[in-house]
């Protein structure tokens, strides 16, 4: 089978393909850019993710033979479309915010420029790729910092597709999160990865003593025992009998976590073991993690919430035409006026204006050339794809910094869980 993602694409951006080559309007050249009209409700801002992803699947975006054999069987384009296919190239260059990076209504997260033809096919690749993994990002950003120092692990692998859980685990671990159970994602990305137990393992055994011995002994003292499948004080009282004082983590996965929290803690100090850190799941969300702020938590394991985005599972990003060439070769701005689905027309150039503190005040969007910067500001499109070659990959680690950076320059209304508008502005200059 090919690994090419030519055919991860929609259908009707070969049939605009064939219609512009019939017109003679293909080769024109284009400006597209994908962005967000606004954030999802009550959001104050996003997180770009899933830019080390667009590029691998940019560099597998080929019409080879196998694809070309599906389209043909299919009827989907003409010959003429079929020989030019075949021949496909992307020679232009694209731009965008980095990995990690912070986002805002109307931010002009890649800018696309080249021939209609060439850029017009990346449209649907690019948009499934930065919509879900950014969805992922913005929701783990929101738990993160709710969780503070406390470290959050990935685990949500089971509650949605099996490539979707790498592609989340990913994203999360740009945003704070410290590890995650899937280890496709530690093969694939370097993420890492972290597990013990699960109920059934407990329940194979005759006794739950017998379950705790055997975890113990096999992966020692430090260990994570889970301890709610049936009495949780006796499975306290057991795991810090078989392990010891040394005992890593106890794992609380359902009832009153706050309340549960505060009585093992006092369970664990009377045992001596007051070092063994209470890790807590069960469908935990952003506003879950903040209202255990003041239990006696050391961490916190977060599944089908974050894989979902929390119940936002998409950004609501467009690619959208913004500029072409004319009949005689001068570009000029072109925009989608439709009621509620406005765009602005223009090739846009981005900065994050701050004060003389560091805070971010603005999102400053210049229409056809850079907004001037004022001192304090920093520019926000870098480049990504050069004539064609990938210029812009990075280690993950670097997306991780960055989102780091780029969180804690934002206002203090940032942190608040509550619904609201944007954190700052996004301000267009002509």
């Amino acid at each position: 089978m090919t690994d090419s993602t030519a055919l991860l694409t929609d259908h009707y951006e070969l049939t605009m393909l064939q219609a512009a080559l019939h017109a003679g309007t293909a080769e024109r050249r284009a400006v597209f850019e994908l962005f967000p009209r606004r954030l999802p409700e009550g959001r104050r801002y996003g997180v770009v993710a899933g830019v080390g992803r667009a590029l691998d699947a940019f560099e597998a975006f080929r019409f080879d033979d196998e694809v070309l054999g599906v389209l043909d069987e299919g009827r989907v384009v003409d010959e003429q479309t079929l020989a030019w296919l075949a021949d496909y190239e992307f020679t232009g260059d694209i731009w965008g915010y980095a990995e990690g990076e912070v986002f805002l209504p109307y931010s002009p997260l890649v800018v696309v420029e080249s021939s209609f033809a060439e850029a017009v096919l990346l449209e649907t690749l690019l948009l499934s790729i930065y919509n879900h993994d950014s969805a992922i990002a913005s929701a783990a950003s929101r738990m993160t910092r709710a969780a503070g120092s406390r470290p959050c692990i990935e685990m949500g692998s089971r509650r949605t597709h099996e490539e979707a859980a790498v592609a989340s685990a990913r994203a999360a671990y740009i945003c704070g999160f410290q590890a995650t159970s899937n280890l496709a994602a530690r093969q694939r990305y370097g993420v890492p990865t972290t597990g013990t137990s699960a109920h059934s393992f407990t329940l194979l055994h005759d006794s739950e003593k017998d379950a705790f011995t055997a975890q113990v002994e096999s992966l020692g003292r430090g260990t994570t025992l889970l301890v709610d499948t049936y009495d949780i004080a006796e499975a306290v009282r057991l795991g810090v009998e078989i392990a010891g004082p040394e005992l890593g983590a106890v794992r609380l996965d359902s009832g009153d976590l706050g309340v549960l929290a505060h009585q093992v803690r006092e369970q664990l100090d009377g045992l001596g073991a007051t070092g063994t850190r209470i890790v807590v799941t069960s469908d935990l969300d952003e506003h879950a993690i903040a209202s255990l702020a003041a239990a006696p938590v050391d961490g916190y394991g977060v599944g089908t919430q974050l894989v979902t985005g929390s119940g936002h599972p998409t950004c609501g990003f467009v690619y959208k035409l913004v500029s072409r060439a004319d009949a005689s070769g001068q570009m000029e701005s072109v925009a989608k006026r439709s009621k509620d689905k406005v765009s602005i027309g223009g090739r846009k150039y981005a900065l994050r204006r701050r004060n003389a503190r560091g805070t971010a005040e603005a999102e400053v969007v210049g229409i056809g050339e850079a907004p001037l910067d004022d001192g304090d500001d920093r520019a926000l499109l870098v480049p990504l794809v050069s004539a064609g070659e990938v210029v812009g990959r990075e280690p993950l680690e670097d997306a991780r910094a960055r989102h780091a950076a780029a969180r804690a320059e934002l206002p203090m209304a940032a942190q608040q869980m509550s619904r609201g508008e944007p954190v700052i502005p996004t301000l267009h200059q002509d």
